[in-house]
């Protein structure tokens, strides 16, 4: 009666409707969903891995607002949602008028199931009840046009304009001053001709002429010149070589136009969601067009971007059904290092902790993606210098961290475990 979905994700869309399985041993509510703040964070890791990508609590995302859930669907609430989160499939193929309706209202996406037991799915509604009733509240712009009314000296920094504008004034300052010693050398060299007792010498100072031809002709003012000529151009050239193979800022245009400031920004999709190699492999992999489908077989159809998604997996989104005549989308690469060069995502997502930030820039406010880092030897290393070692709770570093506070009081960095040895990132 239904056609199985295989997007692996969309399973989002409903998993706001499972919640079961009761533990007398937690306190409840009378809705039978726990209040205990241990399972109510428990739920919070959970949503947050699992359900953040497709759902917020208090407004629609690509899936429905999860506030107060519990309430609007049947009773008893848990148990439907439990089933429902489990195998979506099979509680519409009953023909549940709700299960049904919500499955029409979202271009009849299925979610596909997921395999949680009974107390992590309550876990999740006990933390989106919890967050239900906490009211997000408005940033408020104040008349400096910051945002949240916060102390923003500490992120002030110098526009360039600013430098631009101050050197211009000082330029235009330098040469007002060389006018009025021009004025004043002419006022005072008519002065003294004018005087008949100058001894011979100082008649002669006076009188004499500028000839900027001669002076540009002398010996002088050529090898000037010539030194001046060659070390701008030396100056150029070593630049140049420095930038060799540096992209930043580079921002080509994409066949399809992708905004992160959309979809990490405005809906707050997470980045491993579609780059998922970034936890486990070197390669954070570009997002095949599956991941783009779990979302967009049910929205914004008739948007000409995602019509070029479509085309390119031959997707009919009338008939929901794939063809055979595929083709790649012909993403252009943006950040890419030297083959001589080693970095593995993994290392530095999932065990050093970073965030994407740190080497892609604010990705959520880039409607068009660029280079924000230089990504240069220098610059990582300088990275490896700087960065902080997070060794709590992992006993690996436990012997590490011992020898290091013998030697020092400052914090163990990347560089005092090995982090600017050649191999590490060249073998």
């Amino acid at each position: 009666m239904f056609k199985r979905v295989n997007f692996t994700h969309l399973s989002l869309l409903i998993f706001f409707f499972t919640l079961t399985a009761l533990n007398p041993s937690i306190a409840q509510d009378d809705d039978g969903i726990p209040t205990d703040p241990a399972v109510i964070s428990a739920g919070e890791k959970l949503f947050n891995g699992n359900c953040k990508t497709c759902h917020q609590v208090h407004k629609k995302v690509i899936g429905p607002a999860l506030k107060d859930v519990w309430t609007r669907v049947p009773q008893p609430a848990v148990p439907w949602i439990t089933a429902f989160v489990k195998n979506s499939s099979a509680v519409i193929a009953s023909g549940d008028e709700y299960a049904v309706n919500l499955y029409e209202e979202y271009n009849k996406t299925q979610m596909t199931s997921f395999a949680f037991k009974d107390d992590q799915i309550l876990s999740i509604i006990a933390y989106v009840k919890a967050e239900s009733a906490n009211v997000p509240e408005e940033k408020v712009v104040d008349n400096g046009g910051n945002q949240g009314g916060g102390d923003q000296t500490a992120n002030a920094s110098v526009d360039s304009g600013y430098l631009t504008a101050i050197l211009v004034i000082l330029i235009v300052v330098l040469v007002l001053i060389l006018i009025v010693l021009g004025i004043i050398v002419n006022v005072l060299t008519k002065y003294l001709k004018d005087k008949k007792d100058l001894e011979e010498d100082d008649a002669e100072v006076v009188n004499q002429t500028f000839d900027l031809g001669k002076l540009a002709k002398s010996n002088g003012v050529i090898g000037l010149v010539i030194f001046l000529f060659v070390a701008i151009m030396m100056k150029a050239g070593i630049d140049g070589l420095f930038t060799v193979g540096v992209q930043q800022n580079y921002q080509p245009s994409q066949p399809i136009a992708f905004s992160h400031k959309i979809h990490a920004g405005q809906y707050e999709i997470d980045c491993n969601y579609c780059h998922t190699g970034v936890r486990k492999a070197k390669s954070a992999n570009i997002p095949s067009a599956n991941i783009c489908m779990n979302c967009h077989t049910a929205i914004k159809t008739d948007s000409e971007q995602i019509q070029k998604i479509y085309a390119a997996i031959d997707y009919n989104p009338e008939t929901q059904e794939y063809g055979p005549n595929t083709k790649p989308i012909e993403w252009v690469r943006i950040h890419n290092l030297p083959d001589l060069a080693y970095f593995n995502h993994s290392q530095h997502v999932k065990v050093g902790g970073l965030e994407c930030e740190t080497c892609h820039g604010e990705i959520k406010e880039m409607d068009v993606v660029y280079q924000y880092a230089p990504l240069t030897m220098g610059w990582c290393i300088n990275c490896h210098r700087e960065t902080e070692v997070n060794s709590k709770g992992n006993a690996y570093y436990d012997n590490l961290v011992e020898i290091h506070e013998a030697k020092s009081k400052d914090p163990m960095t990347v560089e005092d475990i090995g982090g600017l040895e050649c191999s590490k990132c060249h073998y």
